[in-house]
C-alpha cells in the first residue's frame, strides 16, 4: 500500500517514469470516442448518509457489453497492424473481457477466439458468442484459460489480447479516470475494484496526473475480495506474489496473480488497497438493487462494499466527495438469486430456523401462527421425519422467513422460545 509520492521539481508529476502516461490515455480516449458511451455518474444519497460524504456512482455497468473491458480491448486491437489483424486474436476470460474482445473484434472486422473456464455464467457465454466470437471452454478458472489462450497464440500466431497486462489495455481502461474528473471535478477520493489491476492502474495514471495538472490531489483506493486478494501481499513484498485457492462470488476480479505492468503503476500511484468479505459484497449488491436501482455484478459492487464496511474511516480518510466505480453489470440471474438470498441473510433480513417438533397434527400450524404473529413472512418449509438425530414421533422442520433485520429476527426467535420451542439458527 503505497502513499502518494511527492516530487521535488515543479515539472515532475505522479508516475512520470511509468509505462503508461496521461498522454497515452488521452489518445485512447480519442480512439474510443465513437465506440463507447460516457457512462453516467449517479448521486447516491443513501450511500452518502452511510459514509458521511457526497457519494457518486460511476455506472460502468451501463457500458456497451456491460463493463469497462471494451475500452482496453478496443484500444489494444485498433492499434494492431493490418498483418496482425489478419491473423486474428485470441483471449481468455470469465466473461467481461471476453465480451469486450468479441465486441471490439466485430467492430474492427477481426476474427476472435475466446477461451472461457468451464462453469462460466451462461449469459456471459451467450453474449460473447452473440458478438461473433468462437468460444472454447477450457480449465476450471481464468488462469488456466489464460494459459491455454497463450499456448494457442504461440502455436498459431494469433495475437493474444491479455485482459490487463498490456500498456494499450491499461491506457484504454484509464479513460474512465478522465471521465470521472470531467463529470465530478470536486472528487477527492476514487474507489474501485481490482482483479489483475488494469482498471485501477489506468485510472490512477489518468486521475493522479490530470489532478496534478490542476494543482490538486485525489486519493485512489483499490478493493479486492478477501478470498482473491493477491495485491496486499504483493505490495507488502514489493514483488508479484501469486495466491492459490481463489474463490469468490466476484468472478470478474478472481485473479490469482497481479499483472506486471499494472502492479508497477499501482504500487507507485495507488494510496491504499483494502479487502472485503463475501458477506459484504452480497450486502452491497442488495443495497445497489434496492437503493440505487442498479443491476451490478459482484465484482462491480466491491467498492460499495468497502464504503458500507467503513474502510475509509479505518484508513483515517475524511473524504467530502467520493466516486465509486461500478465496473460491470454482467451477472447470471441464477447467481443473482443466490447472492440476493445470501445478502439478505448477511443483513439479518433472511432468517432460517431449524426446529424439532412432535409428530402431531397442528404442530406446523402452531409454529406458522407464532411466526405470523411476530410479523415475519415464511418463504419456505422443509419437513422431514427421517434422520439420524430424529427419534420415533419426532419431525425436523426447517423454516425460511423474511424479517426486517437483526432486532426483528431476535424477536421472532424469542417468541418461539417463549412458547417452549428451541429454534436453531444455522450459520449462513
Amino acid at each position: 500500500m503505497t502513499q502518494i509520492q511527492h516530487h521535488s521539481e515543479a515539472e515532475d508529476r505522479p508516475g512520470a517514469q511509468l509505462s503508461v502516461q496521461l498522454e497515452d490515455i488521452e489518445a485512447a480516449q480519442k480512439l474510443l470516442s465513437d465506440i463507447i458511451v460516457c457512462t453516467p455518474m449517479e448521486h447516491s444519497r443513501a450511500l452518502g448518509r452511510l459514509v458521511g460524504a457526497t457519494v457518486h456512482l460511476k455506472a460502468e455497468n451501463l457500458q456497451r457489453a456491460g463493463s469497462f473491458k471494451v475500452r482496453g480491448a478496443y484500444v489494444r486491437m485498433a492499434r494492431l497492424s493490418e498483418e496482425e489483424k489478419s491473423r486474428g486474436v485470441v483471449a481468455a476470460s470469465a466473461g467481461n473481457h471476453a465480451q469486450g474482445v468479441a465486441l471490439a473484434a466485430k467492430k474492427l472486422g477481426i476474427t476472435a477466439k475466446i477461451y472461457m473456464p468451464h462453469g462460466v455464467a451462461l449469459p456471459k457465454l451467450a453474449a460473447t458468442r452473440d458478438h461473433g466470437a468462437e468460444v472454447i471452454l477450457h480449465g476450471s478458472n481464468v488462469d488456466e484459460a489464460l494459459a491455454e489462450a497463450q499456448r494457442h497464440s504461440d502455436e498459431t500466431g494469433s495475437v493474444f489480447i491479455h485482459p490487463f497486462n498490456n500498456t494499450d489495455v491499461v491506457a484504454g481502461q484509464g479513460t474512465i479516470g478522465l471521465e470521472i474528473l470531467e463529470q465530478e471535478p470536486e472528487v477527492d477520493t476514487v474507489i474501485m475494484g481490482i482483479g489483475g489491476g488494469g482498471l485501477l492502474a489506468g485510472s490512477a495514471v489518468a486521475i493522479k496526473q490530470q489532478a496534478a495538472r490542476l494543482g490538486r490531489e485525489v486519493r485512489i483506493i483499490g478493493v479486492q475480495a478477501e478470498n482473491a486478494a493477491a495485491y496486499p501481499p504483493s505490495l507488502a513484498a514489493d514483488a508479484l506474489v501469486p495466491i492459490k485457492g481463489v474463490r469468490t462470488i466476484a468472478d470478474g476480479i478472481a485473479v490469482g496473480r497481479p499483472g506486471e505492468i499494472p502492479f508497477e503503476i499501482i504500487k507507485d500511484l495507488v494510496d491504499e488497497v483494502v479487502t472485503v468479505s463475501e458477506d459484504a459484497i452480497a450486502r452491497a449488491l442488495i443495497f445497489l438493487l434496492e437503493r440505487s436501482k442498479m443491476v451490478v455484478e459482484p465484482a462491480g459492487a466491491v467498492p460499495v462494499a468497502a464504503l458500507m464496511e467503513g474502510k475509509l474511516t479505518e484508513l483515517g480518510i475524511e473524504s467530502k466527495n467520493v466516486v465509486a466505480v461500478l465496473s460491470g453489470g454482467n451477472i447470471d440471474p441464477m447467481l443473482m438469486l443466490r447472492v440476493i438470498q445470501h445478502g439478505l441473510s448477511a443483513a439479518d433480513r433472511f432468517l432460517t430456523v431449524k426446529l424439532m417438533l412432535k409428530d402431531l397434527p397442528g404442530e406446523l400450524a402452531t409454529i406458522s401462527q407464532i411466526i405470523a404473529d411476530a410479523d415475519a413472512n415464511v418463504t419456505g418449509v422443509d419437513h422431514s421425519r427421517i434422520g439420524g438425530a430424529l427419534s420415533m414421533g419426532e419431525v425436523s422442520i426447517v423454516i425460511n422467513m423474511e424479517t426486517k433485520g437483526a432486532e426483528h429476527s431476535e424477536r421472532v426467535l424469542n417468541r418461539l422460545r417463549a412458547q417452549g420451542y428451541e429454534p436453531m439458527v444455522p450459520q449462513h
